[in-house]
């Protein structure tokens, strides 16, 4: 790491110089105001970028540490923010010793910037000029939407200076396209057969009591809902392994701050299937300008023959489609996952790209190498590790 990058990333902010603190600051320290703003003028939404979801993750999440946010500032009102990117340096989020940044986002897989929609040419060359200033030889884009606006703008940046963005790793996942018929559109994607079974599979919940679909959307009824949401997914193999919300006291915090806020802007709900008032499935969902994400799901596995989890999801797509205030819903599940994308057949493109700041810049290369050697290590421990779970499953 280059020593303008470390003085930048570890001096308090007072003695950091004005014009750099402007343009890369803890996120603590962006005006909420000015921040808020351009949250509403995004030329691409990302409601994991509202400021109080930003702010409350830096507060409660593990690897909060040395989150900071690239800032572009408008430069004919120096008030008016046109473009924000939260980021980490490269050893706080990979441990890897090399001068680049990587987009910052701890619980979900979406780092889409946000880029003023009249200002965007400005705003992606000030989050280029901003990493630059601090000594970022490149940023590292970890799952952000590559189709979209905002990555429009940022390649047009690049072109502009004689570069362009490495793409490590490119996939689709499940995206809701909101402005069809919900009923045509299941038919479509879930085919005869398998709407019949879940239908049968409906009627086997009713036989303990009515099902109803309930959307908690008021801040105490949020609060409430989220509490009934951490026990059921607790409840369940997550709780088991420990790695259900509930296990970490600051995963708990950063939930319940966050969707408080976001809920008193009626940006954040708490949808359940309850069968006899009991919940038996349950997800969070959040809103940002036209566009839904369904954030978390959980359900009791003791009646996972019933499919409660996608009895829930089929409710959900009804209630999207039939908001005329929402286009489309991203699923913020992994690619190809084997539930959401039966149901949901649109497709969201996401990219891990490498973006390079400097033309000609060898060391590009060298971290490009170390990125995606420690990814395939990742992965082959991962295969691995659930190895051994399957084997240990299956013996007596």
């Amino acid at each position: 790491m280059t020593d303008i990058l470390r003085a930048t990333l570890e001096a308090p902010s007072a003695a950091r110089p004005a014009g750099r603190s402007r343009a890369f600051a803890r996120l603590a320290d962006v005006p909420v105001a000015a921040w808020r703003d351009l949250f509403q003028r995004a030329i691409e939404p990302n409601a994991f970028y509202h400021p109080a979801w930003a702010r409350a993750a830096t507060q409660h999440a593990r690897e909060a540490g040395g989150a900071r946010a690239l800032l572009a500032w408008d430069p004919e009102d120096r008030t008016r923010l046109i473009g924000l990117l939260p980021v980490v340096p490269a050893w706080r989020a990979l441990r890897l010793p090399l001068p680049f940044l990587v987009a910052w986002q701890p619980y979900t897989r979406l780092t889409t910037p946000l880029i003023d929609r009249k200002r965007a040419d400005a705003a992606a060359a000030g989050l280029l000029d901003a990493a630059i200033a601090v000594g970022a030889r490149a940023i590292l884009h970890v799952d952000h939407s590559s189709q979209g606006a905002a990555a429009r703008a940022l390649r047009s940046a690049l072109d502009a200076r004689g570069l362009e963005p490495r793409v490590l790793r490119e996939r689709e996942r499940a995206r809701l396209d909101a402005t069809q018929d919900a009923e045509t559109l299941l038919h479509e994607a879930l085919g005869a057969k398998k709407a019949k079974e879940l239908r049968r599979q409906r009627h086997r919940l009713e036989d303990d009591g009515a099902v109803t679909f309930d959307v908690a959307r008021a801040p105490a009824d949020v609060a409430a809902a989220l509490n009934r949401f951490l026990a059921l997914e607790a409840s369940g193999w997550k709780g088991l392994r420990g790695t259900a919300m509930a296990a970490d006291g600051g995963d708990v915090a950063f939930l319940r701050d966050a969707t408080a806020a976001l809920a008193a802007e009626n940006l954040c709900e708490v949808i359940a299937l309850r069968v006899a008032e009991r919940p038996v499935a349950a997800g969070i969902v959040l809103y940002h300008g036209s566009r839904a994400y369904f954030f978390k799901i959980a359900y009791d596995e003791a009646l996972a023959k019933t499919s409660p989890g996608v009895q829930l999801t089929l409710d959900l797509t009804r209630r999207l489609c039939a908001d005329r205030a929402i286009l489309d819903a991203d699923s913020t599940a992994n690619a190809y996952h084997p539930m959401i994308d039966k149901i949901w057949r649109a497709r969201l493109p996401v990219a891990t790209s490498l973006i390079p700041l400097h033309r000609g810049d060898r060391l590009v290369d060298a971290i490009q190498f170390l990125v995606e050697a420690r990814e395939r290590v990742r992965r082959d421990l991962r295969r691995f590790y659930h190895s051994l779970l399957e084997l240990r499953e299956r013996q007596p």
